[in-house]
C-alpha cells in the first residue's frame, strides 16, 4: 500500500475521514472534479444531494481506474457542494456510505474538505468531487 492513513491523538475525532495521509509512491494521479453525469452526459439524480454524492464518487472511481489506482490510493478528496449549510451533512454521507463499498472507499475517508460553492458548472450540479492519489 503506497498510502498510510492516520488520524493522530490531540486531533478531532470521531470525524468521517482520516486527518493524515502519508505516500511514499512516485506517480501521482489527479482526477478533475467528477459531478453525476452518465457517460452520455445525462444527469443523474436532480435534486438530491446524496444520489449526486454517490454518483461523482462513482465517476471518481472510474477515474482513478483509468490511471491504475483504487481509493486505496487516494491521499486525499475535495468535495465542493452548493448552496452548503451545516444541517446537509447528514444527506451528503447518506450518499458516501451509499457507494462507499461498491466502489472501494474506506470508511472513514481519506482526508478530506468540504467546501461550500455558491454555484458549479450548471445549475443542476450539487456537488463535484477530485480525488488526489499516489501510486508506487
Amino acid at each position: 500500500m503506497s498510502v498510510i492513513y492516520s488520524s493522530p491523538e490531540g486531533m478531532t475525532q470521531q470525524v468521517p475521514y482520516h486527518h493524515v495521509a502519508v505516500g511514499t509512491g512516485t506517480r501521482h494521479v489527479h482526477v478533475s472534479g467528477q459531478i453525476a453525469r452518465r457517460v452520455d452526459g445525462t444527469p443523474v439524480a436532480p435534486g438530491d444531494l446524496a444520489g449526486q454524492v454517490a454518483q461523482a464518487l462513482r465517476n471518481t472511481a472510474i477515474g482513478l481506474a483509468g490511471a491504475g489506482a483504487t481509493f486505496d490510493d487516494v491521499l486525499r478528496l475535495t468535495f465542493y457542494v452548493t448552496h452548503w449549510m451545516p444541517e446537509k451533512i447528514a444527506e451528503f454521507m447518506a450518499g458516501v456510505e451509499q457507494v462507499a463499498a461498491e466502489i472501494g472507499m474506506p470508511i472513514p475517508m481519506p482526508p478530506a474538505s468540504l467546501i461550500g460553492v455558491d454555484y458549479l458548472f450548471e445549475p443542476d450540479v450539487l456537488v463535484e468531487v477530485e480525488a488526489t492519489a499516489i501510486l508506487d
